[in-house]
């Protein structure tokens, strides 16, 4: 079963592989663009009437949150610390913006949605990063600076990868350390277990320019595949490559 649908602002696919599934995958795909969607309506900072555009507005006090933005919050905090204040999601005269462990977290959730449904053969892709399982799946990555070429294509048999870049969006991560685009880097790839550690850690160490690469390897179960703004790679040693080396 494949289905592909347009949510929070990005292309999501989902693929089933699973012999007699058929009928269950579409209910268990239904649950999942509902989750999504249920998140994009609740997280997005963009909409004036959800959870988190609320709370940044004071009208709702953080005991009156749901555990669901707690915890998303409180996974921002905790990267947040853990970078020294280069990772931030309330940068002074912004808006509160958790996107970038929201879009992790909750597709990672998504795949435990499937999981417990039965599916055990499964990829889920959310704007290039992806959540996989019962592979081995075979996953590209996009050169930096070549829309038409991959960099580098990894493994995954049950894991998640996720890259942060700025050839979509340009120069949209700020350093909160500064309040400048963070620029150091091309790109950066990181494999973990879950895409909720995959997506936050890639876009933290982001933050952090050239330094963040030793920071992101040195997360536990993460491994690490990065181009700086010179176009040099750096890669960790158990970073799961399958094939097709560093196009120049």
């Amino acid at each position: 079963m494949h289905r592909v649908e347009h949510v929070m602002s990005f292309p999501v696919s989902l693929r089933i592989d699973d012999e007699g599934f058929d009928e269950r995958g579409e209910s268990a795909a239904d649950a999942v663009f509902a989750w999504l969607r249920e998140v994009d309506a609740r997280f997005s900072p963009f909409k004036p009437d959800s959870e988190v555009s609320r709370h940044d507005r004071g009208e709702l006090e953080s005991h009156e949150l749901s555990d669901d933005l707690v915890e998303v919050l409180d996974l921002c905090e905790h990267y947040r610390i853990a970078t020294g204040g280069a990772f931030d999601v309330r940068l002074p005269g912004r808006r509160l913006d958790p996107c970038a462990v929201v879009k992790g977290w909750s597709v990672q959730r998504a795949a435990e949605l499937l999981r417990a449904a039965g599916a055990k053969r499964f990829v889920l892709n959310a704007g290039g990063d992806v959540v996989a399982a019962g592979g081995p799946w075979r996953v590209g990555v996009r050169h930096p600076e070549h829309a038409d070429k991959l960099c580098t294509v990894l493994e995954l048999t049950d894991g998640a990868v996720a890259t942060s870049a700025r050839y979509e969006r340009g120069d949209h991560i700020i350093d909160g350390r500064t309040g400048l685009p963070a620029t150091g880097l091309l790109s950066l790839t990181v494999v973990a277990a879950t895409l909720t550690e995959a997506d936050s850690v890639a876009t933290a160490a982001f933050a952090m320019g050239v330094k963040g690469i030793e920071w992101a390897a040195s997360q536990a179960g993460c491994e690490v595949f990065a181009v700086d703004g010179g176009g040099h790679v750096l890669r960790t040693e158990g970073f799961p490559v399958a094939g097709a080396s560093v196009v120049a």
